[in-house]
């Protein structure tokens, strides 16, 4: 078996109820096909990830085996799982899978993030094999302020110390599972929104940010689904 093993651990898991449906976001559909398609074409495709792991929510378990995997023909998809009630609940789950197929790197994605791609992907693992993690994200455009809850301004950081985090995020499976067993047998989870913080805060590891795309969005509202449209229209 090859010893430098990549695993792609897409979630699938949240509710989307910013979106305002009764499906979830990741199962609507654009161009004919659900937005998680999109973001598990971009792994299936991509040489450098050698299996997946698909976490959704219990009740979609059927619905992801007959419908998206055999549907669309996903040979890399290893097993699915199902997630917990928060996001950091899912990853743990998909890490457990992710390491009983003996791989090396996890790279942890939102499965409402459709326009990850190889150049991504590619550039995400390249950096995480130089410096042990690899966080995609893009430095910020806009000017930043820090502020308490009445809206009185606190500071502005330098905005060019700021980026706006992305997925994928790849870290060593053994590493990365560690942290989020840390974690959770605490019960240490309050603020935690993405794997960085879990990796910073329980594993010691210091994560390393590598450039995505401004395109890389997580798809969250209506209109967010209209700019898919438009894009992919235009692809």
């Amino acid at each position: 078996m090859k010893k430098d093993r990549v695993c792609a651990i897409v979630l699938a898991a949240g509710k989307g109820s910013r979106m305002g449906t009764d499906t979830p976001k990741q199962y609507l559909e654009v161009m004919g096909k659900p937005i998680l398609y999109y973001s598990l074409k971009a792994f299936e495709d991509c040489d450098a990830v050698d299996t997946m792991i698909l976490v959704t929510g219990a009740e979609e378990l059927d619905y992801c085996r007959s419908e998206i995997i055999d549907r669309y023909g996903f040979s890399k998809i290893q097993s699915v799982v199902a997630g917990g009630s928060e996001r950091y609940f899912s990853v743990f789950e998909g890490l457990k899978a992710a390491e009983k197929t003996g791989c090396r790197w996890v790279m942890i994605h939102d499965g409402a993030r459709p326009f990850v791609d190889n150049e991504i992907i590619e550039h995400n693992l390249e950096t995480a094999r130089r410096c042990k993690t690899a966080v995609t994200g893009m430095p910020v455009k806009d000017t930043i302020r820090i502020c308490e809850e009445d809206g009185r301004s606190i500071s502005t950081p330098d905005r060019r110390m700021v980026w706006q985090v992305q997925t994928p995020q790849t870290f060593l499976c053994k590493d990365i599972l560690d942290a989020y067993q840390t974690m959770i047998s605490r019960g240490h989870t309050d603020g935690i929104t993405d794997d960085a913080m879990v990796a910073e805060r329980f594993g010691q590891i210091r994560t390393v940010m590598t450039e995505g795309s401004y395109r890389n969005i997580k798809i969250t509202s209506p209109e967010d689904l209209q700019w898919m449209r438009m894009h992919l229209r235009e692809k």
